[in-house]
Formats: C-alpha cells, structure tokens, sequence
C-alpha cells in the first residue's frame, strides 16, 4: 500500500503539451489585461503606480508558469509549497484595494494554468464589475485648516472658526509661544464647501484677524496634499 502511495505521488504527473501551455499562457495574458485596465480605471491620481499594474499582470503570467510545473503532481505541489514558504513580500501596500488585485491574479493564474478557463473568465468578468462598482469609491477627505499669528490673535481665531464652521470644526493642536499662536483645526469635506458659500476662507481669516499664514491642508489615505 505504502509503495502504491509513492508511486502515485511521482508518476501523477498530468503532462501538458505545448499547445496546452500556450493556450494557458494566453489566456492569462488575456485575463491580465483585464485586470491591469480595471486597476487602471478604479485608481486615480496619487495613488496609481504604473510599475505596480504592470507586476499584476506579470504575477498572473508567473502563477500560471507555476501551475503549468505542478500539474497533477502531488509531490511536486508539496515542495512547490514549501519552496514559495520562505519567500517574505516586504513592499508597503498603499491602498488596501492592492492587495485584493494581488489575489485576484494569483486566482487567475491558478485557474489558467489548470485549464479552467470557464471559471477564470466568469471570475474575472464578476470581480472587474465589482470593481468598477466599489473601486472608484473615495474616502471622505479630511481638511486641516492651519493658522498662525500674533498673541492678539488667541481669542479672536477661536471665535472667527466658530462662526464659519459653526462650530463644527475640531480643534487638534493650540500652540501659544512669546512671540504668536498656532491652531490647527479638522474639518470636513463637506464643512469646507459650505464655509466657501460665503466667501473665501483664507481671505476672511487674513483680513478679519490678520494672521501671518493661513494654510488649508487636505488630508486622505493616498496622498497629503
């Protein structure tokens, strides 16, 4: 029994031809395409990295080339296994979105190269809708509004910040020296619209209460700007 067991573990082999393993390669190709527009057209701006699309589509075709070696080999899969176990994937991911794309190419790669096209195709055309869906939503972005002046300026800052945002805005930081004070406020987006209706934030805090710098800083996961 123990030697019927080996031998099944070695000969299991599933040889592809090369025909099989072209068609695999292609497909993959294919699917990462897909997946490269749809990483394309869900990130924006700052948080767009060309290189990091272009490792999607070369992780796809680098899983399929695994697969196509393991095959059906029990054996071979186990060392695969533990060979890939010592690999440490140290690169910070930036945006939380990038970690599912890393797992959707894996997934289609391990379908291409099983010859499980079907469900390769379906599962690729099912995610990219999803994406396009949710991928294009946006964290609400968050506003710091910085201002600095004289020691003259410690009550009449609080009282003008009040009035614009109603009260609304969240003092974070209130530094007081000899010499002047700083207030960093956290507002929303959406409180920043509505201040702007009557009229210029910098200009009202500038001319109203005479800061020496009135800074507006926006605040998201991809990028401060």
């Amino acid at each position: 029994m123990k030697e019927e067991m080996m031998n099944y573990l070695v000969t299991s082999t599933g040889a592809l031809t090369i025909q099989d393993v072209l068609l695999n390669f292609l497909t993959a190709a294919v699917i990462g395409g897909v997946i490269y527009l749809s990483y394309r057209i869900s990130h924006g701006g700052a948080a767009y990295s060309a290189r990091f699309n272009v490792s999607l589509v070369m992780l796809t075709l680098v899983t399929t080339l695994v697969m196509n070696v393991i095959g059906n080999n029990i054996a071979l899969s186990l060392g695969m296994v533990g060979a890939l176990s010592i690999v440490r994937f140290r690169t910070a991911i930036k945006d939380p979105r990038d970690t599912v794309y890393i797992f959707w190419c894996i997934a289609a790669g391990i379908c291409c190269g099983v010859s499980e096209y079907l469900i390769a195709a379906v599962g690729t055309a099912v995610i990219f809708g999803f994406m396009l869906i949710f991928g294009m939503i946006r964290n609400n972005d968050r506003y710091l509004l910085i201002l600095r002046g004289n020691k003259e300026c410690d009550e009449t800052v609080e009282n003008m910040v009040d009035d614009k945002f109603a009260g609304k805005a969240r003092m974070i930081v209130h530094n007081a020296t000899q010499a002047g004070v700083e207030y960093i406020y956290e507002v929303s987006e959406r409180q920043i619209r509505k201040a702007k209706e009557s009229g210029d934030i910098i200009k009202y805090f500038q001319s109203n209460a005479k800061l020496d710098v009135v800074n507006i800083v926006c605040q998201n996961d991809e990028i401060n700007r």
